[in-house]
């Protein structure tokens, strides 16, 4: 069975910060002004979003098998559906407001928000299964990393990452994945 690492405890963590650093610069509306801004950070984002669904596999996979490799379906399907809503409403709004085409945004928006809505679904769902598996192993102690990290997950389902909601729903996932880390360490020792 893998172990958790310190590198992956690294990207559970740092990939959250990285993410809550890079949304305090997200505009708070899509304008003409910011479009380009807008635009650009989503590119920036497109990779790193999908990085999200790695910290509940790490944890799920050092506890048992069969349940990393149901965190790792829910972490791609996650990676698939939020990557659909990054590029429509984050890289194609922006496109689309560069370009002066109001006609596209709602189809853009609603398109967006769909399938968003089903990869945070699936984060939640990973999440869920890995701190289970982490309250399996060190027990209560636990729990506090574990309510941090569903509740960052369902706030980045309804901020995404606009500050100061979706920041901190940041800052919860990365300090609730360091928690149950520390937890499972401890557990083990």
């Amino acid at each position: 069975m893998p172990q958790l690492t310190r590198w992956n405890v690294c990207v559970a963590v740092g990939v959250p910060l990285a993410i809550a650093l890079l949304g305090l610069t997200h505009p708070a509306h899509l304008t003409f002004a910011d479009a380009g801004r807008w635009r650009d950070l989503h590119v920036v984002l497109l990779p790193m979003f999908p990085l999200l669904g790695l910290g509940p596999w790490f944890v799920a996979r050092s506890v048992d098998r069969t349940y990393g490799v149901v965190a790792m379906a829910l972490g791609y399907v996650y990676a698939c559906f939020y990557t659909a809503l990054d590029v429509l409403a984050g890289i194609g709004a922006g496109g689309l407001k560069l370009a002066h085409d109001r006609g596209g945004f709602g189809v853009v928006f609603g398109l967006a928000s769909d399938l968003g809505h089903i990869g945070s679904i699936a984060l939640i769902g990973a999440s869920a299964l890995a701190c289970g598996c982490a309250l399996r192993v060190a027990g209560w102690v636990a729990a506090p990393g574990s309510v941090l990290v569903l509740a960052g997950d369902f706030g980045f389902m309804q901020e995404h990452v606009y500050w100061p909601g979706g920041g901190l729903s940041m800052l919860a996932i990365a300090a609730g994945w360091g928690a149950i880390a520390w937890a499972m360490q401890r557990a083990l020792r």
